[in-house]
């Protein structure tokens, strides 16, 4: 019997949402204490694995960053994360993103950023380190038309978790909202990401770019 669309889509991979949260952290009261002051609540209750790809959704403005380190350390997570290269060229500025943990990443050209990140990431997974990746998907603070997919090349290289990092205004919410073991299908899992973060607003929400991957052409390394 010849199968019918229906039963074709129903048949495809899915990504698998990621309940159990074994790796557990220990971060700063501090930033913890500022958060709450500044009247977010964070959202973390652990890990589920000791590698993985964190992507941050909305980005739309320069607060993003403040916002996001207070929660990096208020969770201790020692994440790696990918920026302008040419922020890194700014005397001490590039120094103190190196200590962070920031990698500097030339926006519009491909040098194999995506293979070596994932080889990292792999390593890392089979020697049993701790290592995770955080970037913004948009790759800019301006609307664009969709999310850049190096993210998802780098997780299925290395076979780790995407974990779905929120930073809503709205609702004043910083943090992890869901990890997600992906099915290999780029639109599958792409649809249950915007799912889950249809609802967050960016401080400028019309500058969000839709949870959509963006047409091959526009794609760069990040």
């Amino acid at each position: 019997m010849i199968a019918t669309p229906e039963g074709v889509a129903a048949t495809r991979p899915q990504p698998e949402l990621l309940t159990q949260r074994p790796v557990q952290l220990r971060g700063s009261s501090l930033a913890r204490g500022l958060l709450r002051l500044a009247g977010w609540q964070l959202l973390f209750d652990g890990l589920p694995t000791a590698q993985g790809v964190i992507v941050a959704y909305p980005h739309t403005s320069n607060w993003d960053f403040v916002v996001g380190m207070l929660a990096k350390w208020a969770i201790g997570i020692p994440a790696t994360f990918w920026g302008k290269d040419s922020l890194f060229r700014i005397p001490l500025f590039g120094c103190w993103l190196r200590w962070l943990g920031g990698v500097p990443v030339a926006r519009h050209t491909r040098q194999g950023h995506v293979g070596q990140m994932s080889e990292a990431l792999r390593a890392a997974r089979e020697q049993g380190r701790f290592m995770w990746l955080a970037l913004a998907p948009e790759g800019t603070r301006g609307r664009t038309a969709g999310w850049r997919t190096g993210f998802h090349r780098v997780a299925s290289g290395a076979d780790v978790p995407v974990a779905l990092v929120v930073l809503d205004y709205a609702q004043r919410r910083v943090g992890f909202d869901s990890f997600w073991r992906l099915s290999g299908g780029i639109d599958a899992d792409f649809a249950a990401f915007a799912q889950r973060l249809g609802a967050c607003r960016g401080r400028r929400p019309g500058f969000a770019a839709p949870v959509l991957p963006l047409p091959t052409t526009d794609r760069t390394a990040t």
